[in-house]
């Protein structure tokens, strides 16, 4: 076994252990923010510093092998910015943040956790994958990419719903009710898992399969805390609604 082999075998460990103690402890940012996590920050500086790897870093590694790349790497290369711009240089510019602060710890821990993640897809993709040249037109591309886009608009959309509702109705946190928020409470994140599943599928790789893993142990348990705090704070909240699956959990 490779040395990136068993790395990637003590990341996903480390993913399992991350999905059981996210079940006890919410990371504290946005609605779950509380005090004992250290000094804080702007939450939209936070946020843009904690994502920044997963764009400049990126791209930094395009570049270093950019001689080398194929037509399917810089698809994949164009599909993974294109989510990742967005969600650090313009969703975070587009929210009006209820929780205007963060813990400098919580935004220091996402940013080193990026710079990890990102090498994985990037030395995984560009390095340790072989793809065959018909590989954007076989099934399994269109499949993963299909899947991978209709993670992105479900993602995309159900985050934007949340934006409008609260320059309608002001600041603070308000019941949606469109869209799969009539049947979930974190539609976002489901979309969020359907569009890495699409990634782990269109790239066919471990590295992408371990990046999944990763999506699901932070957003699963991250969904069910939302789902909580829904019913805490709103009496007349759906009792039908779900966290994250629809009709089931």
């Amino acid at each position: 076994m490779s040395s990136f082999n068993i790395f990637l075998l003590v990341w996903v460990t480390v993913a399992v252990i991350t999905f059981i103690y996210l079940f006890f402890e919410s990371a504290p940012y946005g609605r779950h923010i509380k005090d004992g996590w250290g000094v804080k920050i702007s939450a939209r500086l936070g946020w843009v510093v904690m994502e920044s790897p997963c764009v400049f870093l990126m791209i930094l590694y395009a570049i270093l092998v950019y001689d080398q790349l194929k037509n399917y790497h810089i698809i994949f290369l164009i599909l993974w910015l294109m989510h990742y711009i967005h969600r650090t240089l313009i969703y975070p510019f587009a929210i009006k943040m209820t929780n205007p602060y963060m813990p400098i710890s919580i935004a220091a821990s996402a940013f080193f956790f990026n710079i990890i993640n990102v090498s994985i897809q990037a030395y995984g993709i560009f390095y340790f994958t072989q793809f065959s040249q018909d590989w954007l037109v076989s099934n399994t591309f269109k499949i993963g990419l299909g899947l991978f886009l209709i993670g992105m608009y479900i993602n995309i959309r159900s985050d934007y719903i949340m934006i409008s509702l609260k320059k309608e109705k002001g600041s603070g946190y308000h019941i949606p009710n469109s869209f799969l928020y009539k049947y979930l409470s974190a539609p976002n994140y489901f979309g969020e898992i359907i569009e890495w599943l699409g990634w782990a599928v269109l790239t066919w790789s471990m590295s992408g399969l371990v990046f999944l893993i990763w999506v699901i142990a932070n957003l699963f348990p991250r969904a069910i805390s939302h789902h909580k705090w829904y019913l805490n704070k709103f009496e007349d909240y759906p009792k039908n609604r779900k966290a994250i699956i629809p009709g089931v959990i």
